[in-house]
């Protein structure tokens, strides 16, 4: 226990600011533990919070530029490529799109807060072009924020976690394999879930290329696109003779869909 405390006075912020950095830039590191650590370091004066701050929200701020740049100059597909390594990829893209788009700057103030949106708010803010420094101040802000808040929780509940550290390094072993199950069973119950949900669509999905055969037979069918509107802005190209409607126009223009005919939906 002296140890592990020893080791995060000497090198606590560094530890933070490595943790912050590689939880946003992407990597599976979490960040809260060290963050409720160190702000129960400071809780007992071996750690100034002010510098547990500054090197959390600098950590973040790169982090967030890095991927904005990336946004910026690669458009809407870092989009799918971090949403297929999302546990729910089928609706990823298309939930934080619409958190984006309705709060717009203010939704990085509390993006770090959110599960999933945290890396994806960023390169968001790159593919609609919002001002650089508007993303600077709000990423910022948010960041500091997100640190602020678990290090005010260790620092309030200092001993309480000082406590459980004991028990945990008490009974290591037995704490480690627990996370660990708690975790793979966390996984597996999303994994079988997803594969029962496209078991059950699997039978009304077509493939591009027999929608096209149909198209080109003179099927009477409706092709609607649905994809949202970031999606539409990066790629305008259209399906000729396709309807373009986005899922949130659907109450107010359902009219324009004619029931008589078979329809097909596309999206991303």
């Amino acid at each position: 226990m002296d140890g592990a405390i020893g080791v995060l006075v000497r090198y606590g912020y560094v530890v933070v600011f490595g943790s912050v950095l590689a939880e946003q830039i992407g990597l599976p590191i979490p960040a809260v533990p060290f963050l409720l650590a160190a702000g129960g370091l400071a809780g007992a004066s071996r750690l100034d919070p002010v510098v547990l701050l500054a090197s959390a929200g600098i950590a973040s701020l790169l982090a967030d530029t890095v991927w904005y740049w990336i946004g910026r100059t690669q458009g809407a597909r870092v989009l799918g490529w971090l949403c297929r390594i999302s546990l729910e990829p089928d609706s990823c893209v298309r939930r934080t799109q619409r958190i984006f788009v309705s709060r717009g700057a203010r939704s990085l103030l509390v993006a770090k807060f959110i599960p999933g949106f945290s890396t994806v708010a960023p390169p968001l803010a790159g593919i609609t072009r919002m001002p650089f420094r508007e993303f600077l101040v709000a990423s910022g802000l948010g960041g500091v924020l997100w640190a602020g808040a678990f290090v005010a929780v260790g620092w309030v509940f200092s001993q309480q976690l000082e406590l459980a550290a004991e028990y945990a390094l008490r009974f290591g072993r037995w704490s480690l394999t627990g996370l660990a199950a708690a975790l793979a069973g966390y996984i597996a119950w999303k994994y079988v879930g997803r594969q029962r949900f496209l078991r059950q669509i699997r039978i009304a999905r077509i493939s591009p290329e027999e929608l096209k055969r149909r198209l080109d037979e003179g099927v009477d069918m409706l092709v609607v696109d649905v994809r949202d509107r970031l999606d539409f802005e990066a790629e305008p190209s259209i399906i000729p003779g396709a309807l373009h409607l986005t899922l949130e126009e659907l109450e107010d223009r359902h009219h324009e869909i004619p029931r008589e005919r078979e329809i097909v939906l596309y999206c991303t």
